[in-house]
């Protein structure tokens, strides 16, 4: 017994020191996991693990532009020097905060001819962010997409789920004048559901998981970042574009927006 005492001190000791040196050495960092979440805030954008994040060996994510003139969700001439594609969620704070603070900056890019926004809605948060999609949709069939898309999220915040019913969706569509039944009926159609599936793969493919989650002139950006990041991407987008059309002596582009 009298040297029990002292041998448990002396075990004891040893596992401390373990423990020490092993989290010294960085084996057992309890800080590099984090739990997954499905909102990028503005300190995600050089995340890891998710295929968004800026290295200098990113990859060329321009090949996803569509460019479509019947695309009636895309905002801005559709041969605009650079290209903006938005991952959204209508039950995302974080995309209704980006939709009132930068979007309306970026519009002067929008008007200049200089940029093109894509918007691509998915559902992360789950079904009801697929209604909210599919009724933004509808809302693009009848010409209001834009308008639609800015109602949900009125004053930069989401509504809430049981706001994103059905019947709610139809009754917005409605406020903002237009034709409900025809807004239900698109809404529900199978061409609706398709592009809601189309959109969804096509952010998983890339490693897209959480929203916003954007891509300017091919070069992804994650989360809502402040909109000085995105008036310099797009400053940066259009100088590369005015270089490539003056080798290939082409006229230049012009920046609309400020810096």
């Amino acid at each position: 017994m009298f040297w029990l005492v002292p041998i448990c001190i002396v075990a004891l000791a040893a596992v401390l020191i373990g423990v020490v040196v092993v989290n010294k050495d960085g084996s057992s960092d309890s800080a590099a996991s984090e739990t997954p979440d499905r909102s990028a805030g503005s300190s995600g954008a050089n995340g890891s693990g998710d295929g968004t994040d800026q290295t200098s060996d990113e990859p060329d994510f321009s090949f996803l532009e569509r460019h479509d003139t019947e695309d009636t969700r895309a905002v801005g001439d559709d041969d605009a020097p650079v290209t903006l594609i938005m991952y959204s969620d209508y039950q995302c704070p974080y995309c209704a905060n980006w939709n009132d603070e930068t979007l309306p900056e970026l519009m002067d890019f929008v008007d200049d001819g200089d940029l093109r926004l894509e918007m691509r809605d998915i559902a992360v948060f789950g079904e009801a962010s697929g209604t909210a999609a599919r009724a933004a949709f509808a809302a693009g069939e009848q010409d209001a997409y834009l308008e639609f898309h800015n109602a949900l999220f009125e004053d930069g915040k989401h509504r809430s789920e049981s706001k994103l019913s059905q019947d709610a969706l139809i009754s917005l569509a409605e406020d903002l004048g237009l034709d409900g039944q025809q807004f239900n009926q698109d809404m529900n159609a199978v061409t609706a559901h398709d592009d809601l599936e189309t959109n969804s793969s096509e952010a998983q493919s890339i490693g897209v998981t959480s929203t916003p989650a954007f891509i300017i002139g091919g070069t992804p950006i994650l989360g809502a970042q402040p909109t000085k990041e995105f008036v310099d991407a797009i400053d940066d987008a259009l100088a590369e574009a005015d270089a490539t059309d003056s080798a290939n002596g082409a006229t230049p582009a012009t920046s609309g927006g400020q810096s």
